[in-house]
């Protein structure tokens, strides 16, 4: 499952960010991937990268589904989300059915979510990027459709607890989405809707994760911090393949042009 970090942190980036967003949740998969099995833990077995993919894998199915019914039922949005998430892991059949078999035991009344958690952070002490990663698609399924119920208010905050996230860490990632989602819904757009070739205003915001009022300083700033954390050759040094240093550099094309076309229209 060597691909399970790049497809999972591709499908949380275009969910909250179109094919823009997927390329950039692609190259923090990517890192999960390589930077945190590899560079973080290079003493790591295969047979502990193999347990720990493994357990990832089967939790965060059975959790989402776990999340999605707390509220008493499983709407066509998360559903929806259920099966991006697959799709973007490229699941054969057999996978595919294997997840959606977790999906719904987590739908279950009986589902023991402290001892799936638990077992989670178990394999992955150390290892923030992971639990957050697994946060991180956790919102977007309680996020999808609406603002959470308080079942799944209640559930998240479990979540975090369980896995041992600190609840400044655990806000940063829900303002992020909050952000992202606010900022193309006063645009009237939809996540998945195909990116053009020069983003609209909002878009461009959101790809920069600041707010339309953000000073000039602020916009150049989360610029550059962008182009910084994604730049292929700062990849390459961190023995990422092909696959990933391609992806960054589309995320730079497309930070770069997010920039540019705010630039354009505060010049205006």
């Amino acid at each position: 499952m060597r691909w399970l970090g790049t497809a999972v942190g591709g499908t949380i980036g275009l969910v909250v960010g179109g094919p823009v967003g997927a390329v950039f949740g692609a190259a923090l998969g990517q890192g999960v991937d390589r930077g945190w099995l590899g560079a973080l833990r290079p003493a790591m077995t295969s047979g502990q990268r193999a347990r720990i993919q493994t357990r990832f894998f089967e939790t965060i199915f059975a959790v989402m589904g776990h999340v999605a019914k707390a509220d008493g039922r499983v709407s066509e949005a998360e559903i929806s989300l259920a099966k991006t998430v697959m799709d973007r892991m490229s699941l054969d059949p057999v996978q595919r059915r294997a997840a959606i078999d977790l999906f719904n035991q987590g739908k279950s009344p009986d589902f023991d979510l402290a001892g799936a958690i638990a077992a989670l952070r178990k394999v992955s002490q150390g290892q923030p990027t992971l639990t957050h990663l697994f946060i991180e698609v956790q919102l977007l399924t309680a996020y999808v459709d609406g603002p959470p119920s308080p079942q799944q208010v209640r559930l998240l905050e479990s979540i975090r607890r369980g896995l041992n996230v600190s609840t400044f860490a655990y806000r940063q990632l829900e303002n992020l989405l909050l952000l992202q989602q606010r900022i193309r819904g006063a645009a009237g757009q939809r996540a998945s809707a195909p990116t053009p070739k020069k983003p609209p205003l909002a878009s461009a915001y959101a790809t920069l994760g600041v707010e339309p009022k953000a000073s000039d300083a602020e916009v150049k700033k989360a610029y550059r911090r962008l182009m910084s954390q994604h730049h292929p050759d700062k990849l390459v040094a961190r023995g990422l393949p092909e696959e990933a240093l391609r992806m960054a550099s589309q995320k730079t094309q497309e930070i770069r042009k997010a920039y540019e076309t705010i630039s354009e229209a505060r010049a205006a």
